[in-house]
């Protein structure tokens, strides 16, 4: 069931209520954030949202609503973090903000997003600062860009092409100046596919590509 822009708008308020303080906003607190001078059409859009399934809420207890597995899978994409398009960085696993974007876009029912930092990518048109979306699975095909891990040897995120070798997997940059990333036998076993890369969105020019 679809809901109304004020009823989005409630949900993500709710949301980041719950993010940043821990309980879930008042029915007042609603009102005074979307500037509402009584609570009826707050109680309304609170009991649409629970009949739709995106909150739930403890009879007899204030500040009890919280959010429904299906609340969690509708809004944006959330950032994460950053990852390396060079060396290897850090993947913070934690959401920085949450982009304003359906996965839907991407082909997805739910896409994470990352950071780009470095210009390994560029022959990929993959530059620093873009964000990268990518599409949660444990396994690419040859020759597709994704986000991994390397286990026990390069615990930190990189966007790489993969490239599927026999007994071994390379991670190969799209920039001639970085050499790929070679693991053989037991190696090939630590690397750790997060997700197939979906789509690039460019803040600075305002567009995205899938």
């Amino acid at each position: 069931m679809e809901i109304t822009k004020r009823q989005k708008q409630v949900l993500e308020f709710i949301k980041k209520h719950l993010e940043q303080e821990g309980i879930s906003p008042s029915v007042r607190e609603i009102c005074t954030h979307f500037g509402l001078k009584g609570p009826a059409g707050v109680h309304r859009i609170l009991k649409t949202l629970e009949k739709k399934g995106f909150i739930a809420s403890t009879p007899g207890k204030k500040r009890s609503w919280r959010l429904t597995q299906k609340a969690s899978r509708h809004g944006g994409i959330p950032l994460l973090g950053q990852i390396a398009a060079g060396l290897p960085i850090d993947a913070v696993e934690n959401r920085t903000e949450e982009l304003p974007v359906d996965a839907a876009m991407f082909g997805a029912d739910t896409c994470f997003a990352l950071l780009v930092k470095g210009d390994s990518m560029t022959g990929a048109h993959i530059t620093d600062g873009d964000i990268a979306v990518i599409r949660p699975c444990d396994d690419v095909n040859h020759g597709e860009i994704a986000a991994v891990l390397v286990e026990n040897t390069i615990p930190e995120a990189t966007l790489k092409i993969v490239r599927k070798r026999p007994g071994g997997i390379e991670l190969h940059a799209a920039n001639p100046a970085y050499p790929p990333l070679v693991f053989t036998g037991e190696e090939a076993a630590s690397v750790r596919i997060l997700g197939r890369l979906a789509g690039i969105i460019r803040r600075t020019s305002k567009s995205s590509r899938t």
